[in-house]
């Protein structure tokens, strides 16, 4: 007798647990072609509130290790993607070569954002001129809580919003690409197993339309990253939204990538802080 294969179960991953969502929710995911592939998790609001609750928990413990560590912790997961390289090319479908060659680049993408963690505050803070005996320092910080409206890139443009929000010592709250969310609650499980403290990335599945605003309007929200809202009118209410607490806003933009990610996004949600010192005898 032939045997059924055993389907996946996607969930979301909220405080490093996998949890349905709390509504019962679910939406169907198809192929390019219109196939049927899964039904993932349609997350509600109370699973937005739960993901910041868990992103702030963990705040202090990822924002207060080394930076090294920090490092130390994206190249682990590099190495854990690595090692399911099948698996994720699998699940983003298409050509097998095109989709082996989109997980390569993510792992690149964490190895660089990786070698980047004990290194932007030396690029990024400065030693200032001052008149008087006094050393001057600025020197960046993590901002806080970010939410990242992921881009339809499943793989490299979900890598490519969350490592530099994380490696600076942020922790997140990723609303997975709506039409393609099976990579990132495969990403997920790959995180959950590699070292990183359970709340620093929470992700969410299901509509954007639904969970943005309300993450924008969250008040225990710092940072809101809108690059894969494609809805113009969506975008705009987000930064209104945001704005009730100053929420450091990076809007939407066409992005390669392919192409070098630079430093831009690690230090959109850094703080910079500026401290005195007498230079003593």
């Amino acid at each position: 007798m032939s045997r059924l294969s055993v389907r996946k179960t996607y969930k979301l991953f909220i405080g490093g647990a996998f949890p349905r969502s709390e509504s019962g929710r679910s939406y169907p995911v198809t192929s390019a072609k219109g196939e049927f592939l899964a039904n993932a998790s349609r997350a509600s609001r109370k699973d937005a509130r739960d993901a910041v609750v868990a992103a702030r928990k963990a705040f202090p413990g990822w924002s207060g290790a080394t930076a090294y560590n920090r490092g130390q912790i994206l190249y682990r997961v590099a190495e854990m993607l690595e090692g399911r390289r099948a698996q994720f090319a699998e699940e983003l479908g298409g050509g097998k070569k095109a989709a082996l060659e989109q997980v390569d680049a993510a792992i690149d993408r964490l190895v660089w954002y990786a070698g980047w963690s004990d290194k932007i505050a030396a690029v990024h803070g400065t030693s200032n001129p001052v008149a008087g005996p006094y050393f001057n320092l600025s020197t960046p910080e993590p901002t806080g809580v970010v939410a990242v409206i992921a881009p339809a890139d499943p793989l490299l443009g979900l890598v490519s919003v969350v490592a530099p929000v994380i490696v600076t010592g942020n922790t997140c709250v990723v609303v997975a690409s709506e039409r393609a969310p099976l990579a990132s609650i495969t990403l997920a499980e790959v995180l959950a197993t590699s070292d990183l403290p359970g709340g620093v990335v929470n992700v969410l599945t299901g509509h954007q339309a639904e969970l943005a605003p309300w993450l924008a309007a969250h008040m225990d929200v710092n940072g809101l990253d809108l690059t894969g809202v494609e809805d113009a009118d969506l975008a705009l209410s987000c930064e209104q939204e945001a704005a009730e607490n100053l929420k450091r806003v990076l809007r939407p933009s066409r992005q390669d990538w392919a192409a070098d990610p630079g430093t831009g996004r690690m230090t959109r949600f850094l703080e910079t802080k500026t401290v005195w010192h007498p230079v003593g005898v």
